[in-house]
């Protein structure tokens, strides 16, 4: 078995439909299916072993571009075919000039230390059949199974349609590495996943040049950090029962813990942090320096809902055919699918109160926003920006007034509750422990500075909580 999306996929595993993508126009199969017969491709493995999956945080569910093949916002990695995995084995201490020489051979993986301009240590790697590999990075040579592109995060009024504000947004000059991170998984139980920082290049190599951090260990060993640093934070406890944000680490090339820098890319390392491991747990976080990734192990995937439970959720809130208290018209949540545009059912929320009503016009604080501000068109009309300031014609309460989504990533949820919260001020919905979940945790943005966000659209929570209760009014008759 091998990772979703690699040129080696040649099993498609069934759990590739379990979380399809949202906003494809075409319908999904039925769950379990694929394009050919698991059994003939798979006669042998029936049950694929699956390590875990990896979910780039600020998609709801797919890109916006879609999911194509290495590039997609979620991918499950699985026991390859052969072991690909590599190990340290001879350390070289060579004049810098002869590095180039050293590093021609292909097929020997290796990593190289740039001391000074006369000195280096080349640190060779030999097969190791007890792990699989997997690499992470912005490249799209084959040598990278997980391609992640710069996630746009805002740190102003969500537009909650469906994740716009964090779909595949690429900055003009990306921040993640060509060859960010590498995986190893442990091929027998419990199949254990550490990270590492840097991934090997097309020829088999990591070059730390002159100018990266890096060291001597104290066994004689060679260790380093690239140029903006690979973050782990690991939960505190159980990420399903009792979620609670860790601290943020910093994680090397060699594998070991340490405090953060002063600065993303500070010449100084942290302190090492001996206690703590870069062993991968269901709910770890890991940033790229433009990206965040979330581990989930397949046990702590059975937690959360499917893209078929998701879809059920929403029927069943539609069923119960909520009104708005004012218009009185029927209120409908679009189907997971649609993300640009509003709907004239969709309902909206008032983000201070948390009452949910239809889309109107009215209530708008001109005083609090300029004339400029952006507009939204709904059924044919304009309206008045998100940002705006609105007054609840329920309770009177002034604040942001806004579309409400439902989120679809089912990874992200912390547990299959009814979605009766939204994120705030995006108005992406789901269940209340995975809105108190999430507001809680401080995710890295810039080269210092962490903020709570929505983890379906990578908006910046605001107001005391980070998201409101959501009040609906059941139908009058």
């Amino acid at each position: 078995m091998v990772l979703e999306g690699s040129s080696e996929a040649l099993c498609p595993p069934p759990s590739l439909e379990l979380h399809p993508s949202c906003n494809k126009n075409q319908p999904s199969p039925p769950l379990g299916s694929g394009s050919q017969s698991h059994d003939a491709l798979c006669p042998e493995d029936k049950e694929p072993i699956k390590y875990g999956e990896l979910i780039v945080l600020g998609h709801n569910g797919s890109l916006a571009s879609g999911d194509k093949g290495r590039r997609r916002s979620r991918l499950a990695l699985y026991k390859r075919p052969k072991a690909n995995g590599v190990k340290p084995d001879v350390i070289h201490n060579v004049s810098t000039p002869l590095v180039s020489k050293a590093l021609s051979n292909k097929s020997q993986h290796s990593i190289s230390y740039t001391l000074s301009r006369s000195h280096s240590v080349i640190v060779e790697y030999t097969h190791d059949p007890n792990t699989d590999m997997f690499q992470i990075g912005r490249s799209t040579e084959s040598m990278i199974d997980f391609v992640v592109t710069d996630t746009a995060s805002s740190g102003g009024g969500g537009q909650g349609q469906g994740g716009a504000n964090g779909e595949g947004g690429q900055s003009a000059q990306s921040t993640i590495s060509r060859y960010a991170c590498r995986i190893m998984c442990e091929r027998s139980a419990p199949y254990t996943a550490r990270i590492y920082a840097a991934g090997f290049d097309s020829s088999k190599n990591i070059f730390l040049g002159e100018r990266a951090a890096k060291w001597r260990t104290s066994d004689g060993l060679m260790d380093g950090l690239t140029t903006n640093g690979v973050l782990v934070m690991h939960p505190a406890g159980e990420f399903v029962s009792e979620p609670a944000p860790g601290v943020w680490r910093e994680i090397s090339v060699c594998g070991n813990v340490f405090a953060l820098r002063e600065t993303r890319s500070a010449q100084q390392r942290g302190k090492l942090v001996e206690n703590e491991s870069n062993m991968l747990q269901d709910g770890s976080l890991i940033d790229l320096c433009g990206a965040t990734l979330l581990w989930r192990t397949p046990s702590g995937l059975r937690h959360t809902p499917t893209l078929k439970q998701l879809e059920s959720l929403r029927q069943e809130l539609n069923a119960a055919r909520p009104q708005c208290p004012v218009g009185f018209n029927t209120l409908a949540f679009p189907s997971l699918a649609q993300r640009a545009t509003i709907d004239k059912k969709q309902p909206w929320v008032y983000m201070n109160c948390g009452h949910v009503h239809g889309y109107h016009k009215w209530g708008f604080r001109k005083e609090k926003v300029g004339l400029s501000a952006v507009a939204l068109t709904v059924d044919g009309g304009t309206a008045p920006a998100t940002t705006g300031e609105r007054e609840c014609p329920m309770c009177r309460g002034v604040g942001p007034y806004v579309p409400l989504w439902l989120g679809c990533e089912g990874g992200l949820y912390l547990d299959a509750g009814p979605p009766t919260h939204a994120f705030c001020p995006c108005g992406h919905v789901c269940s209340e422990k995975t809105v108190q979940g999430w507001s809680q945790i401080p995710l890295p943005h810039g080269t210092h500075a962490f903020h709570a966000a929505c983890p379906f659209c990578g908006t910046w929570l605001t107001g005391e909580q980070g998201h409101i209760k959501l009040i609906f009014q059941g139908p009058v008759d």
